[in-house]
């Protein structure tokens, strides 16, 4: 196996390994920690020594790194005792622990905000770095609060899963830090969500599929072949998904009808009125500012309402647009690159190349970063004489 196929490989084991130490009574910690010394462990032999069954080895390894660390706590007889239950060698049962693990780290001792940064980081294989700028705090504060869950977790029995919405929010994360292409998380997330759709009957969970599988119908068309951003009124709708849509289509609707609005299904109708459109031009505006409108409601999210300020210059011109957009604090990821799409949209070129500009500066990634240069370029090269 070459080197990135180990990486991708051992990123999709992990999960796995790491539920079985904890079903066998290590605490969260404690099994990371051994898990991860495990996964160094295959990086140095197995380029030599590729073992038959991956996931087998890595529990073996695993448990016996976490035996070695805690032969000094009172309970070392107990788990040396623990041994016997090690697998035996040949090919481990086709077992995906990976979901459970997610209700197992969404513990009822932890904050619902905690649970998330803890699952992220542990199980969806984000750096501290990406969940900070999910949640708009600063890394050395998201860090704080993943070291306080870990210790918090220290010694807990994992026989209480946490809740639904804590699971929905951490896949929904996941599923955007995916999407984003930093990461490609989003197909695993939309398997996750579907098999817990399978198997609990709860409009957000159906909510929370329709907006994935929308969303993942455009990615082919998100990005040009050199890489660039593609914005969504300039992407070629004949390559979108349709059969993705349509399903997503229909699982909302069917959500829609148990009458328990959640943000999730507010979110997916946004999605499946864009979906909806022949042309960017054809959008309804007007309905997708009604949709941010209970979803500002059930949320109170400011990210929200800079989305809605965006919609609302779409439907009722840019200086209505401006005018929601000054209501919000100017700090906000993305504010600038709104209002310099709004600015431009009223014909003020020189405030919107401008305000293009600082939005390149405060971008989150590479993409976006050079898809708003490319926009401050284009204004400042149509203003010259």
């Amino acid at each position: 196996m070459t080197p990135s196929m180990d990486e991708a490989l051992l990123r999709s084991l992990t999960p796995g390994v790491l539920a079985v130490l904890v079903r066998r009574g290590a605490d969260f910690a404690a099994a990371e920690d051994a898990v991860q010394d495990a996964l160094v462990e295959a990086v140095r032999v197995w380029p030599a020594d590729p073992p038959r069954d991956a996931k087998g080895w890595l529990v073996t390894v695993a448990w016996r790194r976490f035996l070695d660390a805690t032969r000094s706590d009172v309970s070392r007889r107990r788990r040396e005792d623990r041994v016997e239950e090690e697998p035996a060698p040949g090919l481990s049962p086709a077992v995906d622990d990976t979901l459970q693990l997610y209700f197992l780290c969404a513990h009822p001792s932890l904050t619902p905000s905690s649970a998330v940064a803890l699952t992220l980081r542990a199980v969806g294989g984000l750096t501290t770095r990406q969940i900070a700028q999910a949640y708009l705090v600063p890394e050395a504060t998201m860090a704080q609060r993943i070291s306080r869950a870990k210790r918090t977790l220290s010694g807990v029995r994992f026989d209480q899963p946490g809740d639904v919405a804590t699971v929905l929010r951490v896949l929904y994360l996941v599923f955007n830090e995916g999407y984003s292409g930093d990461v490609d998380l989003a197909a695993e997330a939309i398997r996750l969500t579907r098999q817990l759709a399978g198997a609990i009957d709860h409009p957000e969970v159906a909510g929370l599929l329709a907006l994935m599988l929308l969303h993942h119908a455009r990615r082919a068309t998100r990005t040009a072949p050199d890489g660039s951003l593609v914005p969504l009124a300039e992407q070629d709708r004949g390559r979108w998904d349709t059969a993705s849509i349509a399903e997503g289509v229909r699982v909302l609707q069917a959500a829609l009808a148990r009458n328990r609005l959640g943000e999730f299904q507010a979110q997916a109708a946004i999605a499946a009125l864009h979906a909806d459109a022949r042309t960017a031009e054809e959008t309804d505006w007007v309905q997708i500012v009604e949709w941010y409108d209970e979803l500002a409601r059930l949320t109170e999210s400011p990210v929200v309402r800079l989305n809605r300020a965006v919609a609302i210059g779409e439907a009722d011109g840019p200086r209505a647009g401006l005018a929601a957009l000054a209501a919000l604090d100017d700090s906000l990821p993305r504010h600038a690159a709104v209002a310099a799409y709004l600015h431009e949209r009223d014909g003020d070129l020189t405030t919107a190349a401008r305000l293009y500009a600082e939005a390149a500066h405060k971008a989150p990634n590479l993409a976006e970063r050079d898809h708003l240069t490319r926009q401050a370029a284009r204004l400042n090269a149509h203003r010259r004489p």
